[in-house]
């Protein structure tokens, strides 16, 4: 009788171990879980981000990113190589050999395209095509001009989980900037610097807020535009004015970097005519050449390319 109620005992003891161990255990895993889901490098959780069109829920780390806003080089940037972006990416020379395996969306309006490319984070410029894209995955739609371009890169380092990659980015921009300035503000001195590009009808004078180079030139070099230019387009209006071609010699600075307007064209519309050959920056050689498409971008890898032309287009010297 002694035996079996010892037998009894132990086996009672047994069990309450083993339930206590599996109990524990499933509180750990239940603890991991909830942490995983807290976690940076967790690739299942999702965040709540605030866009222009709401609280969108997406995921903490996209890896299948569809861009129908031209920000291919803010993401590569940040190690982020999207699956598709418009054809607007594949004409920037600054993007060359970073495109390979990208599928070209062309105008961004398939959504049969897009789809087949199984996106799991949308970005687009155009309100209209909000609901037609969340569809497919969750789309966050991004209000054109809102932030320059260091407080986009920061936005998106936000949005990614890579904001450590975009503050190092920005600590290097920096760190080039503090070498060239000096170099550039004695080689130019307090010449102005005018942006112009050229269409069939009208010359479009740019400042600092609407790439062309412009927040290199004005804003990080400090360098001068002329006046009108200052007040039409730096300290009013979106970052640019339309000016005729009789305007033009009221705009033009001792220095110009200019380009047509597209591909397509070659702006001779404008660069043919005397008022144009006149202009003292066209005598005296003072003119640059830019590029049409690379130029229309200001994000981190387009702007490396900007930086190095201007500088050594200003100085002379190589960079």
């Amino acid at each position: 009788m002694l035996t079996l109620i010892l037998i009894l005992v132990l086996a009672a003891c047994g069990g309450g171990a083993e339930k206590n161990n599996t109990n524990g255990n499933s509180a750990k895993n239940g603890n991991n879980a909830a942490n995983g889901n807290a976690q940076s490098g967790d690739e299942t959780g999702t965040v709540v981000y605030k866009a222009a069109n709401g609280d969108v829920e997406i995921p903490k780390n996209p890896k299948r990113i569809v861009l129908l806003a031209d920000y291919f080089g803010y993401f590569q940037q940040l190690g982020i190589k999207p699956v598709g972006v418009s054809n607007y990416s594949f004409q920037n020379p600054f993007y060359e050999g970073l495109l390979d395996g990208v599928e070209n969306l062309g105008d961004g309006k398939s959504a049969e395209k897009i789809l087949a490319l199984q996106p799991d984070l949308i970005l687009t410029w155009d309100p209209n095509s909000v609901e037609a894209m969340k569809k497919i995955a969750p789309t966050v739609l991004i209000e054109f001009g809102k932030l320059n371009y260091k407080e986009q890169l920061r936005e998106f380092g936000r949005m990614t989980g890579t904001l450590d990659q975009a503050e190092a980015w920005l600590t290097s921009w920096e760190t080039k900037i503090a070498e060239v300035k000096p170099k550039v503000q004695e080689a130019v001195g307090d010449k102005t610097i005018s942006i112009m590009q050229i269409d069939a009808k009208n010359v479009y004078v740019f400042g600092d807020k609407f790439g062309r180079g412009g927040e290199i030139i004005y804003g990080e070099l400090g360098l001068n535009s002329t006046a009108l230019t200052k007040a039409e387009t730096i300290d009013k209006g979106p970052g640019y004015a339309t000016v005729s071609l009789e305007k033009v010699p009221d705009f033009a600075g001792d220095y110009m970097f200019t380009s047509s307007w597209s591909m397509e064209k070659d702006g001779s519309e404008v660069y043919n005519t005397p008022v144009w050959k006149n202009l003292p920056a066209v005598k005296s050689g003072n003119v640059f050449n830019i590029h049409p498409i690379g130029y229309y971008f200001n994000d981190p890898i387009s702007m490396e390319g900007q930086l190095k032309f201007i500088v050594e287009s200003l100085t002379g010297q190589p960079m």
